[in-house]
């Protein structure tokens, strides 16, 4: 089958005497070249018949040759050429060999054939060609245009906004929302905090959250919201560190607040969270099973004084504890009773995410070949008596010769199968410095993050791991990371710290679990030293449903 293409008389005016073929161009190709490096016939046959019998009839005989190259260049829709298998496959015959070879090399593929031709976007050919698709080219009509928000969500997502701005909006105007870590808790509550900003004009909006990745985090999220959806300027503050804003001059805006700066700054001024609430119409808790401790929570309370104000926790896990229920029922009462979760076809919302690619499908294996950790009669007493297994405890195990031998085997099979980005929450901090020299002996690219890091020497490191280099890279840490950090490429976890706190496994879990649709992985593998067979350890459905029978 050939090409052809529909004309009218009133192209003939346009012949002019012919230009002789150009030299072929240093990079790419442009349509008239290719145009004119064609046999007489092979133009022809680019033509309707009904076309080239006007056109000869009115050169007396066949049109000649000269005036047929000038008319095929106004006659031939070159992108329209492109939308059948014929005209690709006429265009890819036609290619000189050394731009066959370039054009791979602008797809980064080592030969191009008919078939990978074929499946190349009609952009790329285009462009190669010096053209671009005007958006009537691309069947939609301008009157049907889609157009892509720049901070859009999920139908899940908007789902949970509205119901959050229900909440907050009537009677207790204090809600969890309780969302999968990697599944958008952060986006989704920037809609509701956009809401409240451009609702109640001037107002405060107060984030709240302990660390100092965390609140970078949001801060980081709310600018990026606001461009798209604010309907002001506003201001823009954070109270963490060393820096101790004027709290009086701020009226309209967004305010990230740590909670130990703010704690401590009840110190020298009791009452600044009181005369704060006035201005305040939403107070957002990240990682909001921490509200109920004492001076948070008091904290809280004096910020969401005044009766207008609405409260937003945000968790992947609405509860403190494993198995302590009326430790976690306060956390329920704290905010009433309301939770939103997902909204999701099914019964289990984690699979639902999982199939659809929001998050991806995690595998666990122990990592010691019996699962959990043997503790002394001693050890076992203090810690059925705590909320997690003590530090000093957890030190001692972390040193052992087995216990670093069986976490640098578990980095180097992860390594060895493909993972570029493994994070590592170690046992202890010499746990992660023995780890870590022993990694670069090994020439593994890796690197060690602690509380006692530096702040440059940090941002170096999680800047390096957060690369798009193809290059395998392993993260140590040790009580750092767990939250707050969002690297989505991370595909491989090794937990060898030993808990009991289904909260903070989950955290370190959460940080390899983003899916494709969240710019992550399809799968994570997990090493873990903590009994998988535990409830919600060795599942994240498990795990995120553990506190449901609470709320």
């Amino acid at each position: 089958m050939k090409w052809y293409v529909d004309t009218s008389i009133k192209f003939w005016a346009r012949i002019v005497s012919v230009e002789s073929t150009p030299n072929i161009p240093d990079f790419g190709l442009t349509v008239d070249w290719f145009l004119s490096s064609l046999t007489y016939t092979e133009l022809r046959s680019l033509l309707n018949s009904d076309t080239l019998s006007l056109l000869d009839a009115f050169s007396g005989g066949e049109i000649p040759e000269d005036k047929l190259e000038i008319v095929a260049r106004e006659l031939i829709d070159f992108e329209s050429l492109l939308d059948s298998d014929d005209g690709r496959e006429f265009i890819f015959n036609h290619l000189p060999t050394n731009k066959v070879s370039e054009l791979a090399r602008r797809v980064e593929l080592s030969e191009i054939s008919y078939t990978n031709f074929k499946e190349l976007s009609k952009s790329t050919v285009l462009e190669f060609f010096g053209l671009e698709i005007e958006p009537s080219l691309v069947g939609v009509k301008p009157n049907d245009e889609r157009v892509e928000p720049s901070y859009g969500l999920f139908d899940y997502q908007r789902v949970a906004v509205k119901k959050t701005l229900e909440l907050l909006n009537f009677a207790d105007r204090r809600t969890i929302l309780h969302l999968p870590t990697g599944s958008g808790k952060t986006r989704t509550a920037m809609h509701v905090v956009a809401n409240v900003l451009s609702n109640n004009e001037p107002c405060l909006v107060v984030w709240l959250a302990s660390g100092k990745e965390l609140l970078e985090q949001s801060v980081s999220a709310f600018r990026a919201a606001w461009k798209s959806l604010g309907s002001r300027q506003i201001d823009v503050v954070t109270m963490m560190g060393d820096n101790s804003p004027n709290l009086n001059e701020l009226s309209d805006g967004f305010l990230a607040i740590s909670l130990a700066k703010g704690w401590a700054r009840k110190r020298n001024d009791p009452d600044w969270a009181l005369r704060l609430a006035k201005k305040i119409r939403l107070v957002v808790f990240d990682e909001a099973h921490q509200c109920i401790a004492r001076t948070y929570q008091n904290l809280t309370e004096e910020l969401t004084m005044d009766c207008r104000c609405a409260l937003l926790g945000l968790t992947a896990t609405p509860g403190r504890t494993w198995s302590d229920i009326d430790e976690d029922g306060k956390l329920a009462t704290f905010f009433a009773g309301n939770k939103v979760s997902l909204d999701v076809p099914g019964d289990n919302p984690i699979q639902f995410l999982i199939n659809h690619k929001f998050l991806a499908r995690p595998t666990f294996k122990t990592l010691l070949s019996e699962p959990g950790m043997v503790f002394t009669p001693a050890e076992l007493k203090r810690i059925s008596t705590g909320l997690d297994i003590p530090e000093d405890v957890i030190g001692t195990l972390s040193k052992s010769n087995q216990y670093v031998s069986a976490v640098l085997n578990a980095i180097q099979d992860l390594l060895d199968n493909g993972n570029t980005r493994v994070i590592v929450f170690a046992g202890s901090v010499e746990q992660a410095n023995i780890l870590n020299a022993v990694l670069t002996a090994r020439r593994v690219m890796s690197d060690v993050v602690t509380a006692d890091t530096n702040v440059r020497t940090r941002e170096r490191v999680i800047k390096d791991f957060s690369s798009r280099e193809p290059i395998a890279r392993v993260l140590l840490n040790y009580g750092v990371l767990t939250t707050g950090f969002d690297v989505p490429k991370i595909s491989a976890v090794v937990i060898a710290r030993p808990t009991r706190s289904l909260v903070l496994f989950s955290q370190m879990v959460g940080r390899a679990i983003r899916g494709p649709k969240a710019g992550g992985t399809k799968t994570c593998e997990v090493i873990t030293v903590v009994d998988p067979s535990l409830t919600g350890f060795g599942d994240v459905a498990e795990a995120f449903l553990n506190w449901e029978d609470i709320w």
